[in-house]
C-alpha cells in the first residue's frame, strides 16, 4: 500500500501540524506502509534549505518537496504566512504521479495544495481522505469569513463531499464537518504523541536555564503566540494570582507587532520579572520545557485537538484547558486537568488552586500521563488508520469511489 500525505508546510514554525505529519509517516512506515509527504519549502518568512523536485530524508520521513509561491507578498496583499498556498512545481509533480499512489492523505483546508491534490486525484479516479483540523468550527469559520464561505461554496464543500473519508480527532470536530454540510463518510481517530527521553533533574534545569528561583513554581504555555491561542487572557489571569509563579511563554509569535503588545501588556499588568518568552523550542529544548514545568495552561478560543495538550500530558503536566478545546471531555472524565471557562477569574482561580496544591498537581499528571499512554498512543492509532485506508482502496476498486 503507497500513500502519500499532502501538507502545505513542515516548516517547525507551523507547530503541531507539522509534528502530527512527521509522527503519522513514520508510524505509517515503522508498520509497513510506504508512505511519503509533499510539501512545500516554507519555512515562515524563509525557506527550509532541502532538495527539492526529489525524494529526500526529512527528520527520517520521505518527503518531496517544492518551491513555495515567492512574488513579493506585500503587492499581492496575501501576508506572509500565506506564502506557501501556491507552487506550481508542486502542481506538476501531483499531476504526473498521483497515479504512483493508492490513496492520499490531505492536511489543512483552504489551502492551495489540498485543493489541488484532491482536484488531481479526482480526475486520476485515485481516493482520498482529508483532514479538516478544526478549520470547520465556528470561529475558525469566522475568521476572514467571507473568502471562507466562498472557497467553500465554490471549492472546499465539493472537495470534502467528494472525500472518501474524512478524519476528524474529536467528536466535536465531527459535529462540526456535519453542520458545515459535509455528507462523506467520517472517523473519529485522535492524534497521537511521541514522549521524549528522561531529562534527569529537569526542573533543576530549567530553573538554572531561565533563571528562575529554586521554589517557583513554572507555569507553561506552549503553543504559537497568536490570539487564537488567548496568551493574552492567560496574562490578565496571572495579575490576579497572588501565589509566586514564573510563566515561561514557549512558541514562536504570530509577529513582532503582536509580541510586543503582550509585552505591553506584561509590563502593565507588572508581570515584568515573571514573564519569560522562550521563542521556539524544539528537540531537547522542547522537552526540558515539558518536564521541567509545573502545569500547563492553554484557554484557547478554538482547538480540535491541541497536540501541545496531549504532549504536556505525556510529560506528566497537570493542564488547565477551556471547553473550546475538543478533548476537553476526555481530559475532565480521566481527572487529568481542569476544564474552566475562558474569562480572567475562573481561569485564576484554576491556576492559584493548582499553584497551592501540589498533591493535586501531582495526582492530575499522573492521570494525564495514563491517559496520553492508552488514548494518544501512536502505534495504536496508525493501526485504526491502517484500517481505514484499506477499506478505501477497497471501496474504490470496487468502483464505488464518488467521481
Amino acid at each position: 500500500m503507497r500513500v502519500l500525505h499532502v501538507i502545505p508546510s513542515l516548516s517547525p514554525l507551523r507547530g503541531g501540524p507539522t509534528a502530527v505529519a512527521l509522527n503519522l509517516v513514520r508510524e505509517l512506515r515503522s508498520q509497513g506502509v510506504d508512505a511519503e509527504i509533499c510539501a512545500t519549502n516554507d519555512h515562515g518568512p524563509d525557506t527550509l534549505a532541502v532538495p527539492l523536485g526529489e525524494r529526500c530524508d526529512y527528520e527520517g520521513v520521505p518527503v518531496w518537496f517544492f518551491p513555495r509561491f515567492s512574488l513579493p507578498l506585500k503587492q499581492l496583499s496575501l501576508g506572509r504566512d500565506r506564502s506557501f498556498l501556491f507552487s506550481l512545481a508542486w502542481t506538476r509533480w501531483l499531476w504526473d504521479h498521483v497515479r504512483d499512489y493508492d490513496v492520499l492523505d490531505t492536511h489543512y483546508l483552504f489551502a492551495y495544495g489540498s485543493t489541488a491534490a484532491t482536484a488531481i486525484a479526482r480526475w486520476h479516479q485515485v481516493p482520498y481522505t482529508m483532514r479538516t483540523m478544526g478549520q470547520l468550527a465556528p470561529w475558525a469559520l469566522a475568521q476572514s469569513a467571507k473568502k471562507k464561505r466562498v472557497y467553500g461554496d465554490l471549492i472546499e464543500r465539493r472537495s470534502l463531499n467528494r472525500a472518501a473519508l474524512v478524519h476528524c480527532t474529536t467528536a466535536g470536530e465531527a459535529a462540526d464537518v456535519t453542520a458545515f454540510g459535509v455528507t462523506s463518510p467520517t472517523a473519529v481517530v485522535p492524534l497521537g504523541v511521541t514522549p521524549g527521553a528522561k531529562i534527569p533533574q529537569a526542573g533543576q534545569v530549567l530553573r538554572q536555564r531561565y533563571g528562575i528561583g529554586e521554589n517557583v513554581p513554572i507555569i507553561l504555555f506552549f503553543s504559537r503566540l497568536h490570539y487564537k491561542k488567548r496568551p493574552e487572557l492567560l496574562l490578565a489571569a496571572l495579575a490576579d494570582v497572588p501565589h509566586p509563579f514564573h510563566l515561561l511563554l514557549a512558541g514562536e509569535s504570530h509577529s513582532p507587532a503582536y509580541q510586543q503588545a503582550l509585552e505591553a501588556q506584561i509590563q502593565q499588568w507588572g508581570l515584568g520579572e515573571r514573564v519569560t518568552f522562550t521563542g521556539l523550542v524544539v528537540g531537547e529544548a522542547k522537552e526540558l520545557v515539558l518536564q521541567g514545568s509545573d502545569l500547563f495552561v492553554l484557554p484557547s478560543f478554538a482547538e480540535n485537538f491541541a497536540i501541545a495538550v496531549a504532549e504536556a500530558m505525556a510529560a506528566g503536566l497537570p493542564v488547565i484547558i477551556t471547553p473550546d478545546v475538543q478533548i476537553a471531555p476526555e481530559i475532565a472524565q480521566a481527572q487529568a486537568g481542569l476544564v474552566v471557562e475562558g474569562a480572567p477569574q475562573p481561569l485564576a482561580a484554576a491556576i492559584d488552586q493548582l499553584l497551592k496544591n501540589a498533591l493535586l498537581r501531582q495526582q492530575l499528571g499522573k492521570n494525564g500521563e495514563a491517559l496520553a499512554r492508552s488514548r494518544y498512543h501512536w502505534p495504536a492509532i496508525v493501526t485504526q488508520l491502517i484500517d481505514l485506508y484499506q477499506g478505501v482502496i477497497a471501496q474504490s476498486s470496487h468502483g464505488d469511489s464518488l467521481p
